[in-house]
């Protein structure tokens, strides 16, 4: 293909598009989905997020469940644009085939991470009946810079 011209430009500012065997596309979403009750369980080393591991734990949760996002994109075909985790919620801004669609992809994510997560981390078991909530937000990234999304995302730890 002839990236040049408007087409060039437009590629340029907004990165290559992804294939498939019949479609071409450029869809990234962010995601966002929160522990049930919306409890602070996603302890981490960070001093800025003041969430230390419990006792008993093999350590941070929040290392683990970047590990278990990563694997989940990579098996599927997604690329993990930005991702960010604090005590009570989960920022994950994604590139996904529009025909597996993002449904499905949080699907995965969050089955995999709460089955993975409460058999190795004890706290989380006593702490709440499931990991997640049912529900999560979506918002296509179509308008907004990707730069920008990124930085809102990269900022959450400081806010």
């Amino acid at each position: 293909m002839d990236y040049t011209g408007a087409i060039g430009y437009i590629l340029w500012v907004v990165g290559k598009p992804g294939t498939n065997n019949n479609i071409v596309y450029r869809c990234h979403y962010h995601v966002v989905w929160c522990p049930k009750w919306r409890r602070k369980v996603i302890t981490s080393l960070d001093p800025k997020v003041a969430n230390p591991p419990i006792k008993g734990d093999p350590g941070p949760v929040d290392q683990r469940l970047l590990a278990i996002i990563q694997e989940v994109c990579a098996e599927h075909g997604a690329e993990i644009l930005e991702v960010e985790t604090m005590p009570e919620h989960v920022h994950l801004l994604v590139s996904v085939d529009p025909q597996f669609g993002i449904a499905r992809l949080v699907r995965l994510l969050k089955g995999r991470s709460s089955r993975l997560l409460r058999a190795e981390y004890p706290s989380l078991t006593r702490r709440i009946p499931t990991l997640w909530t049912n529900s999560y937000f979506v918002a296509t990234v179509g308008d907004a810079p990707l730069s920008l999304v990124k930085q809102y995302i990269e900022n959450q730890r400081t806010v």
